[in-house]
């Protein structure tokens, strides 16, 4: 064979293999609007999976959409609100006086003692929806063009900093909201003068490598080491990579030797979601909740305002 020739034969192999491993094609939409179009990720296997109905993502679709002058008092344990009240009826109380109050709600629901109740404040002032919406698509094309599942960039615009460039108490900062160090090891320049977080293209690029290299290789370790099989496109699967994103797989990894699965399921996420170890606290338990939510509104947004929707089986 000429030199041409193998060549060819390695392209073709190559292009055949990379879009053979593009295995989230199915799930693309396309989504009119006027004159503008933009490419999402379906919330398909959402709905056929029956994550939608849980409470929790339930749950945090009335707080995301929810103003801040009102707060959802709720059980813990599965998110179940009990009544709304004024946010200025709780966030000027004593710590004294939110036990006690707790207390009257136990006892006026018949819970048990030991149940937690949490009082949530609305927080439609922080996720833009409208705002963030335009980018998922921009989102979208730099992860795909990685090779990078390009619905962990469709969630993390969704949930990490929507439509705004705010740096978080802890540092993080931009649309994918990556932290200095983190996004220096994948590439990025952050300095006194220079930081490449805020660029949205670059920043997408620090995340996609940050989930390829780091996130998705560490996911599969803590799952190895329970010898539990997975499919990367398992919206569980996914949502377990999006843990390690948000709070490290050291933090994962505690909690999933704790709960120590047998297989890999929605019920895994689930007892993420009602266990703590390490540093996976409560904001490590939402993180997931709050991304479903997001998919959930973000669906719910698309098809009410939308002219077409075209789906690979219309195509």
């Amino acid at each position: 064979m000429t030199n041409t020739y193998l060549l060819l034969i390695a392209i073709f192999y190559l292009n055949f293999t990379y879009a053979q491993d593009k295995s989230w094609e199915n799930e693309k939409i396309l989504v009119y609007n006027d004159s503008e179009v933009n490419q999402l990720i379906s919330a398909n296997q959402i709905f056929e999976k029956r994550w939608d109905v849980l409470p929790q993502p339930q749950f945090w679709k009335k707080i995301m959409c929810l103003t801040p002058d009102t707060c959802i008092v709720n059980i813990a344990k599965n998110r179940h609100v009990l009544e709304k009240i004024p946010s200025e009826r709780w966030v000027y109380l004593s710590k004294e006086k939110k036990r006690k109050f707790r207390d009257s709600i136990r006892k006026k629901y018949n819970l048990n003692d030991d149940d937690l109740v949490y009082v949530t404040t609305g927080k439609n002032h922080f996720y833009k929806f409208e705002a963030v919406y335009p980018s998922i698509s921009k989102g979208i094309m730099v992860f795909d063009s990685l090779g990078v599942d390009p619905w962990y960039a469709q969630s993390i615009l969704l949930i990490e900093s929507p439509g705004q460039l705010k740096k978080s108490v802890s540092g993080a900062y931009g649309p994918f909201q990556l932290m200095p160090r983190v996004a220096r090891a994948q590439g990025l320049i952050v300095n006194k003068t220079t930081d490449e977080r805020k660029d949205f293209n670059r920043s997408a690029f620090g995340a996609a490598s940050l989930i390829k290299n780091i996130c998705i290789p560490e996911t599969k370790n803590i799952l190895n080491r329970h010898d539990i099989k997975y499919n990367e496109n398992d919206i569980w699967f996914r949502l377990m990579v999006l843990h390690v994103y948000h709070a490290g797989a050291y933090n994962v990894g505690a909690v999933v030797d704790k709960i120590m699965p047998k297989e890999g399921t929605q019920e895994l996420i689930k007892k993420m979601w009602q266990n703590k170890a390490a540093g996976f606290g409560n904001c490590s338990q939402n993180y997931s909740q709050i991304a479903l939510a997001a998919h959930l509104i973000l669906h719910e947004m698309v098809y009410e305002n939308c002219s077409e929707i075209i789906t690979p089986n219309s195509r």
